[in-house]
């Protein structure tokens, strides 16, 4: 039986519908506590503890949570992420499960039952990676640039570059047009080039400065800036201001910006859960 990801997990067959168990993460304590009535619909939030660990859920019916207000769905997933917080406030340390999880009940074994057979099975994992989160937190870290900048510095920069781009002013239009094609080829190739050389470098630096890094897709960015950076950073939570410094020293280079979001549950570090 294994708890993901994924928006149910099913330890048996003939599963009870009307029961379940909505899974927040698994906190850093054996304690049987309550939270309160702070989970997804008002459901009040405790832990159900095995050994020196414990599942932070909610009752719910054995289905998963829908709807076509795009809205109500932001909520609940919000809710559950102040859940989370309050458990790491309660508790310490906290492995998060992405919103939806839910363990369900059976005819042979109620819902409760089978949280209690899976935390006991994935015991020494759960423990594993609740050590290597202990005392940090997960920091986004994204870079950008101004393609303009960089294509304007590569011109003054690259002899290849400028030597064809002067050719082009001296040509008659027609076969400028020609060497302009010429020129855009070499500048998108030079571009990639930059953008591999500027990844390694970027990366070199922040790497020293966390416990473990997440490469993650990178997004469309805001008009006229492209992100050629999108890491999760494992970061002990006494150091994130050294990490800050190196990244201020990347945002003040020509054509370049820096976002630093954070701190968060290590959501990335514990994929797979």
């Amino acid at each position: 039986m294994q708890c993901s990801d994924k928006t149910e997990v099913t330890p048996r067959a003939e599963a009870v519908e009307e029961e379940g168990r909505y899974l927040y993460g698994v906190a850093d304590s054996g304690e049987k506590v309550s939270l309160g009535e702070i989970g997804i619909g008002g459901k009040e939030v405790y832990a159900i503890p095995y050994r020196d660990i414990g599942a932070v859920v909610h009752n719910c019916p054995a289905q998963p949570y829908r709807s076509d207000d795009q809205e109500v769905v932001e909520a609940w997933v919000m809710t559950h992420q102040k859940v989370v917080d309050a458990a790491c406030e309660r508790c310490g340390t906290v492995l998060p499960l992405s919103f939806d999880t839910i363990i369900k009940g059976e005819t042979e074994s109620s819902a409760e039952r089978n949280v209690q057979d899976w935390l006991k099975q994935e015991y020494e994992g759960l423990k594993s990676k609740i050590e290597k989160v202990r005392g940090k937190a997960e920091y986004g870290v994204q870079v950008f640039w101004n393609p303009k900048v960089i294509v304007e510095n590569l011109t003054r920069t690259s002899p290849e570059i400028g030597k064809l781009d002067e050719e082009i002013r001296l040509k008659p239009r027609g076969l400028a047009y020609m060497y302009r094609q010429r020129l855009e080829k070499l500048i998108k190739r030079e571009m990639e080039s930059k953008a591999d050389e500027c990844f390694k470098d970027f990366y070199t630096r922040i790497r020293k400065h966390a416990d473990d890094i997440r490469v993650e897709k990178t997004k469309k960015a805001e008009a006229g800036l492209q992100m050629i950076m999108n890491l999760s950073c494992l970061i002990y939570k006494d150091r994130y201001t050294e990490l800050g410094e190196e990244l201020d020293k990347i945002n003040q280079s020509e054509g370049f910006s820096v976002r630093f979001t954070g701190p968060w549950p290590p959501y990335s570090f514990v994929r797979g859960t």
